[in-house]
């Protein structure tokens, strides 16, 4: 068969798409969708497998500074919230446990607000709560412990738990019913670590009290590359990060907050590692610039972990 010269240009072209798509894979038309949005994100560390899930979401509604920059003026909230596109009488929290599988270990960090919630996040990413070998309770507020227990009792029979024992300690002198609902049950399990502890290879804690009297932190290490999951240690992209000096309501300690945030802010922006934050917009990954008045930039992460 011979081929014009518009054909052989033509055939030519086509000839990169053809090459990236998988052996059986179908062409679909770029504008229709297969299937509803994933409800998790994935990426590799080195060694480490990453999988943010979102667990829930919740829409509040009212006065948002009755939440967050409470020591500042109306009107600097106000100024704040509308050159970043946000209203103030409104907002979304997004709920987001992170999994990491490491060596022969899955651990989960934090399981949401109910058992029901974490086993859905988990199963549409293709596991179980069978399949958790370990799970890392960064603090105590009911949002991070409310999926260890279900009606039938604990949610992750499998797993090891660990936790900070400062965090322990505080909630066991002062329980609320979350806290004797979903973890006293089960105190006498938690393996009690203090910073610096590694919980599984390439899985380091790092104390960020002040949210609570023992929020920890934990770096993920593996070969030349990081990443830093904050868990609560700021907990919305603009009022608290961007402003690590902004009073916020869950903050059991603000000022020990705010000098937190402004320590392990500054420390991965200069670092120029990625985050995950467990409240920042999903899917919770992103990296932090140095701005103006010492404050912060959240830059959601595109694709800079795919590559």
């Amino acid at each position: 068969m011979t081929l014009s010269r518009r054909q052989a240009l033509a055939a030519g072209a086509a000839l990169p798409l053809a090459a990236t798509l998988r052996p059986g894979a179908a062409r679909a038309d770029a504008h229709t969708m297969s299937g509803p949005m994933p409800r998790n994100r994935s990426f590799t560390l080195g060694d480490l497998n990453v999988t943010v899930l979102l667990a829930g979401t919740n829409k509040a509604e009212g006065d948002m500074q009755e939440t967050f920059g409470m020591n500042v003026d109306a009107d600097t909230f106000a100024s704040v919230s509308q050159d970043a596109f946000i209203p103030t009488d409104a907002s979304m929290f997004f709920f987001q446990p992170t999994v990491v599988r490491t060596g022969d270990e899955v651990v989960l960090f934090d399981t949401g607000l109910n058992a029901e919630g974490i086993v859905a996040a988990l199963e549409g990413a293709g596991m179980t709560p069978g399949d958790v070998t370990k799970v890392v309770i960064t603090h105590m507020h009911p949002d991070h412990i409310g999926g260890l227990m279900g009606d039938d009792g604990p949610t992750f029979a499998n797993a090891a738990y660990v936790t900070g024992e400062t965090e322990m300690n505080a909630w066991q002198e002062n329980p609320n019913d979350a806290f004797s609902a979903k973890v006293a049950p089960i105190a006498d399990q938690f393996e009690l670590i203090s910073e610096g502890a590694e919980v599984a290879p390439g899985l380091t804690a790092e104390a960020m009290f002040g949210h609570t009297p023992g929020h920890m932190g934990y770096r993920m290490s593996s070969g030349d590359r990081q990443a830093m999951l904050t868990a609560d240690m700021t907990n919305h992209y603009v009022w608290s990060l961007a402003h690590p000096d902004w009073e916020v309501r869950f903050d059991m300690d603000k000022e020990m907050a705010a000098e937190t945030r402004r320590r392990v802010l500054g420390m991965i922006a200069d670092e120029r590692i990625p985050m995950i934050g467990y409240h920042m917009p999903f899917p919770a990954i992103g990296f932090v610039e140095r701005g103006g008045d010492d404050g912060f930039r959240w830059v959601p992460e595109s694709y800079q972990l795919m590559l």
